[in-house]
């Protein structure tokens, strides 16, 4: 056997076996719920305590880190105007950068300050990382920086950005493509970037207005009577898709227009698998009942909320029947079967737009200023455990991996970890 294909074996064999339980390789983790088993996340941090390294960034983003193996992986603008859209990949250990690539458009989109561009996160399976960059295409590349594929989606437009994830499940991509007046859910083949389905969603006015509307959320696999589903958070409603087909199975209506968060869900003895969803810029949530076919609002539902609910951006985390969840004022936590707040508490000057992670005994809340919230899942009562001060503004969510906590601000990726 030659030296180079003993060398490419090998590092397909890494390739392959560096997925483990440590990494978090997608936007809110392994199993998509924000979640993990690690127990020695760092508690207290602040700038100049237990901080491994920090690496200045070309550019403000929204999206997360995700860490795979020895790799941390960004996606980020290297200009204002969003016509250069990077993947960033550095080394976890010592926060070099190993490689940037950089797939560009001409023409400049619009977007909101909030949202810069490459906001959505990227997704890997060990083998190969995706970054999808709106108009500028899904690309997917090994995790030496080869491009493997690209795919060309089309043009998107709305003034504020786009947002969703891929999702990588088994031999397949996921992708909720929008939002505008143009959207659609895309699945591709993982190996190639050949389009397996398309199924349309009815857009809307792409320039704001009394009629927003608009997705932002990324797709979830679930399990549902021993059959997968793809859950996703479309404008006013929640799907149901068969992964396979790309069929709409059932629809559950009664959410806001503006779906920034994710569908998350949970099992709640003596109900069964329950859903979660919760609009943005006031609207209303639902809980309801997964399963069923067709319209199952009238059959299904648990609860919608009635009071005007505070601006809403960031997915919480689901303990029991309880949810933790941030919005722009506060943390509150709900009860998921009635979807009525136990408790809800301000932090003076504080807004949170980052989703919530979670380890088994602790949350993690880290505000728009910076600073990131410990407290108990306790749904009696706010019990806050460390407050965490960084100084920089971010709407990134933290990656807790191989114990340490990584964290993008507007200026710098952060590796937090207790000496």
């Amino acid at each position: 056997m030659s030296r180079s294909l003993v060398l490419a074996v090998f590092l397909s064999f890494v390739a392959v076996t560096s997925i483990n339980a440590a990494d978090w390789p997608t936007f809110r983790g392994p199993h998509r719920n924000g979640e993990t088993t690690d127990t020695a996340i760092p508690l207290e941090w602040g700038p100049e305590k237990n901080i491994r390294w920090k690496t200045r960034l070309p550019g403000p983003g929204n999206g997360s880190p995700i860490v795979v193996g020895d790799r941390v992986f960004v996606t980020c603008a290297l200009d204002k105007d969003g016509t250069r859209r990077s993947l960033l990949c550095f080394d976890r250990a010592t926060g070099k950068e190993l490689w940037t690539k950089t797939a560009t458009i001409e023409e400049r989109e619009p977007t909101h300050e909030t949202n810069p561009y490459c906001a959505p996160t990227p997704a890997s399976d060990g083998q190969r990382v995706l970054a999808w960059h709106g108009s500028a295409g899904l690309h997917c590349y090994d995790l030496a920086g080869n491009e493997l594929w690209s795919a060309d989606l089309g043009h998107f437009h709305h003034i504020w950005g786009y947002a969703s994830s891929p999702l990588i499940h088994n031999d397949r991509v996921f992708l909720n493509c929008g939002a505008g007046a143009r959207a659609f859910v895309a699945c591709l083949d993982k190996q190639t970037g050949k389009i397996l389905w398309r199924t349309e969603e009815p857009g809307g006015k792409d320039d704001g207005g009394p009629n927003w509307l608009g997705s932002w959320s990324t797709p979830l696999i679930t399990t549902v009577d021993g059959a997968e589903q793809l859950l996703l958070f479309q404008s006013s409603k929640v799907n149901a898709y068969d992964p396979a087909s790309g069929r709409i199975l059932y629809t559950h209506t009664g959410a806001g227009p503006l779906a920034y968060s994710d569908v998350m869900t949970t099992t709640i003895d003596g109900t069964g698998p329950v859903a979660l969803a919760l609009a943005g810029y006031g609207g209303k949530g639902i809980g309801f009942k997964l399963g069923g076919s067709g319209d199952t609002t009238s059959t299904h539902r648990l609860w919608q909320s009635n009071a005007k609910p505070p601006q809403r951006i960031g997915s919480g985390i689901l303990r029991d029947h309880y949810l933790f969840l941030p919005n722009e004022t506060g943390i509150e936590c709900l009860d998921a079967l009635t979807g009525k707040q136990r408790w809800f508490h301000r932090e003076p000057r504080q807004t949170f737009w980052a989703s919530l992670i979670a380890t088994p005994d602790r949350i993690y809340a880290t505000s728009q200023q910076g600073t990131t919230y410990v407290f108990s899942p306790d749904p009696t009562s706010w019990k806050l455990l460390a407050t965490n001060p960084l100084n920089e503004r971010t709407n990134s969510t933290p990656a807790p991996a191989h114990n340490t906590l990584f964290l993008r601000t507007a200026q710098h990726l952060y590796c937090i970890q207790q000496p």
